[in-house]
């Protein structure tokens, strides 16, 4: 919404980068000393995995923070980039918007390719529904683009011309001086409207503003019943006057405006007229000891939220963070107790990281070394981009919070840049995954950098390529991971050699195996989505491709292609199947029972019958849903449209398509999923859908958290755990623009959805294994199963205060099945859905796709397998008596 006027009521709810923050708050006006943190950091260790240059004067350092959380165990990766000030080719200086321009907003990675940063994060706290300009003040290269706001307990960053650095309070302190030598005080600069603090006024309200060419937009705000009188002011001379009216235009280059309300206007309209000199004057002050800050003397400064750090240990908070609080994504800046090193943090929040609360990243930051620290805008703004060494841009270094590559377009941000010369060849770096898979090749790339470690041109780089040992090869073009551990990845050229570590994942590094379906329906011609998500011990997490897996089909007959598991044919008399994967050995499963009903197309919307209407909530939400024909490959078919403006109104925005006016149309009874073609317009809102069940409750279907694609994808939902008590009907289908982030997403735009199909619930498999009682004796040959004498070639035996039995018996006498791996000495055994690898001397084992551990391992006597009787029997289902007497075990089912 840039450029458009406010209304009074914009000024009651602001969202500070996705936060609610509603005012006036009281505790706001709390000193500083009586707003503590409300969470005390856990004991926690802060481990360095990786430090690499991004220039001379400017490293990359990545670490591992990993404290316990209601009583678990987590990890967190933050990156920091740690800015040496003394280092004179290397500078810290805030990017803005896009071309330098406030309410333009554009994402970290945009801002630091089109400044040439070569490290940057997101910056200052703004209000996503104004205009797009920073909370707190703003320098670069000595002038002042925006003031501090009047807000209770806003720290800044800055760092003056002889590279030293501050965290501050500041308050902005100017006047503006007419030809007749009258005076009025300047409220700001660049500045969107909002209401003070602790007084609670609003910011423009008799009030006069300075508005620079740093304003891109044509329009400036207006929070205030008032009208504004505006003057152009150019080469400090009066050229236009606007009397109770904006002017029309963009602040031309060079020149500036003063916009005035109130008594404001009425100074202007008493002593200003168009030819006539005026001057401007302002400076910041330190707000703790009331000095004067001259922003000419300022290499830079930007604006954040609560200090963090003080005198190197967690400060009280200096303002509330109730709106901020949570374990999300952080951004930070702080700086070393010898002022030589200024730090720029950001936190991880994505797969493979659990984000901080505020006090663990007090924790984190006294950890690193920061004597004194504050927090910049954080969850979905948190990003993090850096230059590799020998590449020529910033490129994003992790996963978002809001998922993948996506990144919040922001107001301002914190970038590193570079000035030294061009040096000479000092090296290259090699470029290309860290993380590869058993059997999966990859194509790796040198580059140079120079004695100032920028990039140089890598026409004399023509590298020989080899593998630093047998945990990979060289194929002649690319890699290929073969064993797994640690590998080494080394290139030469020119006399120079260098080498990465790339982990090459196996079995040993492994937690868990988890597949996409843990159950489906046994009929012939059943699809099933099989990729599998590996745990790691680390914490992090990857997905394995199906045809990088082993599969073992029990029960019936299938292929694997793409991400897909089909069932040719079920065997004979078969109730149970089983798909087992196994990577490099560490095995999960997939088990599928007899009963579920096949996909049945639920609504094409070909022959509807019935209405479909558009509801928007609130009601300025203008849309309209119909059926028409489809787009692009669905061009034939007729298919559901909705669209939607949702430009108007505040808060959450939904627009609905109804189906049959508020009655909705039944669901098949006992739907265990959903599957439908969407026509996505990368509008990044949320589509859901509505139902309405027997039990008269409301139930949320999520369909999409983001309509982040273009074009058609086809959709499958999990229903299974919903709840849903039938009979129950879809009432609706619709798109929710959230208030967090809202400025990110398309207020306006049109999907389609298409071929909605139902699938019914899969019944549990029904095991029948046979049931009775086996006794065996220590030592001795001879069993017993339901009464009836046998002979067992192996008899069990005690071990470390443990008893051992062959598991063949158990599993003849109960059923299931035991296969035993020579080369791998393993024992399989699968039973009523259980599936449990055993290793020979290892205490590890996997359960359904979880290593577990044991206090007993697996042993081998006179050539025959022996396994711990209670780890397997109970793990199994399977109860165990122990005659301490006549030493007999008797297992019973």
């Amino acid at each position: 919404m840039t450029g458009k006027t406010k209304t009074m009521r914009r000024w009651i709810v602001f969202t500070l980068a996705g936060t609610l923050w509603i005012q006036p708050v009281v505790e706001l006006g709390l000193p500083a000393s009586s707003l503590l943190a409300t969470q005390t950091a856990a004991a926690a260790s802060t481990t360095k995995l990786d430090e690499s240059y991004i220039t001379s004067g400017a490293k990359l350092l990545q670490y591992r923070y990993k404290t316990t959380r209601s009583g678990r165990s987590v990890n967190v990766l933050a990156d920091v980039v740690r800015v040496d000030l003394q280092n004179p080719y290397v500078n810290l200086d805030v990017m803005t918007g896009k071309g330098g321009k406030f309410t333009t907003r554009q994402s970290v990675e945009g801002m630091a390719q089109e400044t040439k940063a070569v490290a940057g994060v997101n910056g200052d706290y703004f209000n996503t529904s104004a205009e797009g300009v920073p909370m707190g003040a703003q320098v670069s290269d000595g002038v002042l683009m925006s003031s501090p706001s009047q807000l209770t307990g806003m720290y800044a960053f800055g760092v003056t011309k002889s590279g030293t650095p501050m965290i501050e309070q500041f308050t902005f302190e100017g006047k503006v001086t007419a030809q007749d030598g009258s005076t009025f005080d300047l409220a700001g600069i660049n500045q969107a409207s909002y209401m003070t603090e602790p007084d609670k006024t609003y910011s423009h309200m008799n009030k006069m503003y300075i508005y620079t060419d740093a304003w891109k937009a044509t329009e400036r705000p207006a929070n205030s019943s008032t009208t504004p009188t505006e003057v152009l002011v150019e080469n400090g001379v009066i050229t236009q006057i606007s009397a109770n009216k904006t002017i029309q235009e963009a602040v031309p280059t060079g020149a500036y405006i003063l916009r005035a309300h109130g008594t404001a206007a009425k100074y202007i309209q008493q002593h200003m007229a168009v030819g006539q000199k005026v001057t401007t004057d302002y400076s910041l002050r330190v707000k703790s000891t009331g000095k004067t800050v001259d922003p000419s003397d300022l290499k830079m400064m930007i604006g954040g939220h609560t200090i963090l750090v003080d005198g190197g240990k967690p400060s009280s908070f200096s303002r509330s963070v109730s709106s901020i609080g949570g374990n999300r994504a952080r951004t930070a800046v702080g700086y070393s107790q010898d002022g030589r090193y200024a730090y720029v943090i950001a936190v991880e929040d994505n797969d493979n990281s659990a984000g901080m609360s505020l006090s663990e990243l007090q924790d984190f930051m006294t950890s690193i070394g920061v004597w004194k620290g504050l927090n910049l805008d954080g969850g979905g703004s948190t990003t993090l981009v850096s230059r590799p060494l020998g590449e020529d841009k910033a490129t994003l270094a992790f996963e978002t919070e809001y998922g993948g590559t996506t990144q919040r377009s922001v107001v301002n941000g914190l970038g590193v840049y570079t000035t030294a010369p061009q040096g000479s060849v000092k090296g290259f770096s090699i470029s290309g995954p860290k993380q590869l898979l058993l059997g999966q090749t990859a194509t790796y790339s040198a580059k140079g950098y120079d004695t100032y470690y920028n990039p140089i041109k890598n026409d004399a780089i023509k590298p020989t390529w080899k593998a630093g040992n047998s945990n990979i090869k060289w194929t002649g073009d690319q890699f290929q991971a073969v064993k797994s551990g640690t590998a080494k990845v080394t290139a030469t050229s020119n006399g120079i050699s260098t080498s990465m570590n790339v982990e090459v994942v196996g079995a040993e590094a492994i937690q868990s195996l988890t597949p996409a379906s843990k159950t489906a329906s046994l009929q012939a011609g059943t699809t099933i989505s099989v990729p599998v998500t590996a745990t790691l011990k680390n914490g992090s997490s990857l997905t394995i491709a199906p045809e990088m897996l082993n599969w073992q089909f029990v029960g019936f007959k299938g292929t694997v292609k793409g991400d897909q598991l089909t069932i040719n044919s079920v065997d004979k008399d078969a109730t149970v199947g089983y798909a087992i994967a196994r990577y490099d050995g560490f095995s999960t499963m997939i088990v599928l029972g007899t009963g579920g009903a096949q996909a049945s197309t639920w609504e094409d919307f070909e022959n509807t019958g019935y209405d479909i209407s558009f509801l928007g909530n609130p009601s300025n939400v203008t849309g309209s849903a119909s059926i028409v024909q489809g787009a692009d490959d669905h061009a034939s078919s007729k298919v559901l449209q909705l669209s939607y403006d949702m430009t108007a109104g505040t808060a959450k925005k939904y627009a609905y398509a109804q189906f049959n006016g508020t009655s909705g149309k039944a669901l098949t009874a006992g739907s265990s999923s959903m599957s439908l073609d969407v026509y996505s317009d990368q509008s990044y809102n949320w589509l859901r859908g509505e139902v309405a069940d027997a039990n008269g409750k409301t139930v949320y279907i999520d369909i999409a958290k983001s309509l982040n694609w273009k074009g058609w994808k086809t959709l499958n939902v999990d229903l299974s755990g919903l709840n849903i008590a039938y009979p129950a009907k879809l009432k609706r289908l619709y798109v929710v623009n959230v208030e967090e982030g809202q400025d990110e997403r398309a207020a306006t735009g049109m999907i389609q959805i298409d071929n909605i199909k139902l699938t019914g619930a899969t019944q549990a498999p029904s095991f029948t294994n046979p049931t009775g009682s086996l006794a065996m004796t220590v030592g001795k040959k001879t069993a017993t199963l339901n009464g009836q004498a046998q002979s067992i070639d192996a008899a069990p035996m005690l071990k470390d205060s443990a008893t051992y039995i062959p598991v063949k018996y158990i599993v003849d006498a109960f059923g299931g099945q035991a296969n035993w791996d020579q080369s791998n000495q393993r024992v399989t055994i699968l039973r009523a859905g259980q599936l449990i690898d055993l290793t020979v001397g290892q205490k590890n084992y996997v359960q359904n796709g979880r290593l577990q551990s044991s206090s007993v391992a697996p042993v081998i006597v006179s050539g025959r397998t022996l396994v711990p009787l209670r780890l397997v029997s109970e793990q199994l289902g399977l109860n165990v008596k122990w005659d301490q007497t006549t030493k007999t075990i008797t297992i019973q089912s």
